[in-house]
């Protein structure tokens, strides 16, 4: 590696497949896959596993990344999920090359070692329903009790098995168990489920199948079928492990088999990270669907304003660890403020206006304002904003009695226009009915063009502006976080999910106004409005009907923190 290049990251996962290469455990051959189930939208969560897969496969040579939908449930399932999470990887840079494989396209072999199984008496045919299975399965300190049914001859298993295959059978009148060990101090190794009956069209196998295998099942023999070198899991799956090993020591998969790892997964204070509870939230109305900017989808984080490389850039700075930890929004936000700081542009725009009216500026005059596009990136340039006699500020910029350090506009008090000219307040004008301040009267000062004063004298405060014969109107959404509660899980006796929402998480401001340079503006173009945050073009917009979303504020807590445990990777306690 040159000295130019970035340095890789290490962990335990990176160290193991090392190992694994150097003793050429697989040939020398690296294969990794992401597997997800095609019953919702991807999400931030998903994202440790996504960039992690695929930056492992991309980092050792002969290294291959496979995507395969784990379509084994067609109650759950559609092909609409199927697209919009090809969509998703692929926004966030995720490239799978020839490598798109459906646990579907393996259900006739997946059957075949269901038979494999039964003829070796590793599996039976249990009538039980499954909470009969779940009374007897017993507990951590209590072994669980055997099916009455798991005497059964194989012969007599498999001829109810094929007849289950040939849709003789209603939903839940029988599965196919595996029969290991009911005392087993594994729950997971407890005779589990390897197939059950659905009565559901599959999105891409239509009614050929009545029978389906569970995700413990097919999940190790799709890897094996496809030559998965290291199957990378989050830790909940870590106790479901000898079960992936004992189904593949079971039946006719050559060797060297996969090997199951297992990592931390990633979580995130205010933000549900269960694809069921994201789908309550969207089909109860909560949000406005799975890219609602308050989701925490990558479809929503998108449309919010987030780039691939701040996600991307993200994951790998919270690292690969062995223990379960919760990573603070602040970081999430922390790593788009850091990209968008790069290359967003900065603009001015006004929220909340409030009128002004420069009385010694002439009527008929208007002139062009060099103003700096990024002062980040000299490259991008200046542009050129228009003053003019009348303009808005921010409403919240002037008080009529300002309390102390109060640095913005007030009467009498003289203030710094971004890129142009010192203003004195020197008159309100006020609704006659509310009392409400509906105009300033201000003066400026011709010599103080570009913001700064030739006599030296200085002023306290700078405001953003536009010019309001040229500003352009727009519809500016306010997000905040979607539940109060840092553990959105952590609900008291009685209450639901539902009762961490934030009321606040959205607010619409319509009115705004942003300077003329972005008439041009298309969806998912970001923007720096300063002094107010990251905003991004949202595709509600339309052709004189400008919509921006706040994708987050400048204030950086994260950097604070940071800065404060002196740079440490790990979250503060």
């Amino acid at each position: 590696m040159s000295p130019d290049e970035p340095a890789r990251p290490d962990d335990f996962i990176r160290s193991i497949i090392r190992s694994d290469l150097k003793a050429n455990k697989h040939g020398g051959r690296v294969v990794t896959r992401f597997p997800p189930e095609p019953n919702g939208y991807l999400h931030i969560g998903h994202t440790k596993a996504i960039c992690l897969n695929f930056s492992i496969a991309e980092e050792f040579e002969r290294g291959v990344f496979h995507l395969r939908f784990d379509d084994t449930n067609p109650s759950a399932e559609e092909a609409m999920y199927v697209e919009a999470q090809q969509r998703d990887l692929r926004w966030l840079g995720i490239d799978w090359g020839e490598h798109l494989y459906f646990a579907s396209d393996y259900f006739e072999q997946l059957y075949q070692f269901a038979l494999q199984l039964i003829e070796r008496g590793k599996a039976f045919v249990c009538d039980l329903s499954s909470d009969e299975i779940l009374e007897r399965r017993g507990t951590l300190t209590t072994p669980g009790i055997e099916s009455p049914h798991r005497t059964r001859s194989p012969a007599e298993n498999l001829d109810l098995f094929r007849r289950m295959r040939a849709g003789e059978f209603e939903p839940g009148a029988r599965t196919l168990r595996a029969k290991i060990d009911m005392a087993s101090s594994v729950l997971p190794m407890r005779d589990p489920i390897l197939y059950r009956i659905v009565e559901a069209p599959h999105h891409r196998t239509g009614d050929a199948w009545p029978i389906y295998p569970m995700y413990d099942f097919a999940h190790c023999l799709s890897d094996a079928i496809e030559h998965i070198t290291h199957s990378l899991c989050t830790l909940e799956f870590a106790d479901r492990r000898p079960l992936y090993d004992w189904i593949l020591e079971q039946v006719d998969v050559p060797p060297p088999r996969p090997q199951q790892i297992e990592f931390a997964r990633l979580n995130l204070t205010h933000t549900v990270m269960s694809k069921r509870r994201l789908r309550k939230l969207v089909e109860d109305g909560h949000v406005a669907g799975w890219d609602d900017p308050r989701m925490p989808t990558l479809s929503g984080l998108r449309r919010r304003g987030y780039t691939p490389r701040s996600i991307r850039n993200f994951t790998e700075g919270v690292g690969v660890a062995r223990r379960e930890n919760v990573i603070q929004l602040a970081r999430l936000e922390h790593s788009i403020r850091e990209d968008l700081n790069r290359r967003a542009p900065r603009v001015m725009a006004v929220l909340r206006p409030l009128r002004v009216v420069i009385e010694n500026y002439p009527e008929d005059q208007a002139e062009e304002l060099p103003a700096v596009n990024n002062p980040e990136d000299p490259g991008m340039g200046t542009r050129n904003v228009p003053f003019s006699r009348v303009l808005y500020i921010e409403r919240d910029d002037f008080l009529e009695d300002p309390p102390r350090k109060f640095f913005r506009l007030a009467p009498g008090r003289e203030v710094r226009l971004r890129y142009a000219y010192f203003i004195t307040c020197r008159g309100v004008v006020k609704d006659e009915e509310s009392g409400e301040i509906v105009e300033l009267r201000c003066t400026y000062d011709p010599a103080t063009r570009g913001g700064d004063a030739p006599d030296g004298r200085k002023v306290r405060g700078t405001l953003h502006w536009v010019s309001a014969p040229h500003a352009l109107e727009a519809e500016v959404r306010l997000y905040d976080v979607l539940f109060t509660r840092e553990d959105p899980d952590d609900v008291g006796e009685g209450e639901d999910l539902t009762a961490g929402l934030n009321p606040r998480s959205l607010e619409v401001s319509s009115g705004c106004r942003v300077e003329p340079s972005l008439a041009a503006a298309s969806p998912g173009d970001h923007y720096q409005f300063e002094r107010l945050g990251y905003f991004c073009v949202d595709p509600d917009s339309a052709a004189g009907a400008l919509v921006l979303n706040r994708t987050v504020t400048l204030r950086d807590t994260w950097a604070k923190i940071a800065k404060k445990s002196k740079g440490s990777p790990e979250e503060p306690r």
